[in-house]
């Protein structure tokens, strides 16, 4: 499959730094990872522009400058490892496993945690685990975390996820009680307890527990 063209990825890079992503490494990272390369079907003609997008299993493909703005907001280090929460398409673990040391990222859908391994495979992105889980339990089996990104919007950032945070990590995840208004929120975990910062308005899928019903 073959990638944008010059002027269309250049058009998609103008974007997210209008949007306020402007860390050039996140910057980089974006370019590199072909978001065509997860968008099917009869929405892969929009694979570049700045919008939402439907999958498989009623989810969604975040928009890329929420992607941009939520990989911003973790202070990436490159040597992190973060647990993601909500795989989906696949697209968000990819452009994390650029800068960070290891991904692990979890989805109740087998089905999606299947196809984004594929594509995973195909761009031979080995530093990526993942898995069909309980994302609301996270994975306590590696943890502590560095950092923690939740791509679906809980009444109030979970609690064990919370206590799977490294003292000095950094959690990002939207919070509402509607899926009308949520607020992304980052969370920073110190010697003494958790401090919030509010980034910006978004809209995402409830974060549900249990496993999909899916094959």
């Amino acid at each position: 499959m073959s990638g944008p063209d010059a002027e269309t990825k250049m058009q998609f890079v103008y974007h997210l730094r209008a949007r306020g992503v402007t860390d050039t490494r996140v910057l980089a990272a974006m370019e590199e990872i072909d978001r065509g390369q997860f968008v099917r079907g009869i929405f892969a003609g929009r694979a570049y522009e700045d919008m939402p997008l439907p999958i498989a299993c009623g989810q969604t493909i975040s928009q890329p400058s929420v992607v941009g703005l939520m990989t911003q907001a973790l202070k990436l280090t490159g040597r992190d490892k973060v647990l993601e929460i909500g795989t989906g398409s696949g697209y968000q673990a990819a452009v994390l496993s650029k800068l960070a040391r290891r991904v692990y990222t979890l989805d109740r859908h087998a089905r999606l945690v299947r196809e984004a391994q594929a594509v995973f495979d195909g761009l031979n992105l080995v530093n990526i685990t993942a898995m069909t889980a309980d994302g609301s339990r996270g994975l306590e089996e590696q943890a502590p975390f560095d950092r923690i990104i939740v791509t679906a919007a809980a009444e109030d950032p979970p609690g064990p996820l919370l206590a799977q945070l490294k003292i000095g990590g950094i959690m990002v995840v939207p919070v509402g009680q509607s899926d009308t208004v949520q607020t992304l929120i980052r969370v920073r975990r110190s010697e003494t307890g958790y401090e919030y910062d509010e980034i910006r308005p978004v809209r995402f899928v409830p974060l549900l527990e249990g496993l999909g019903r899916d094959g």
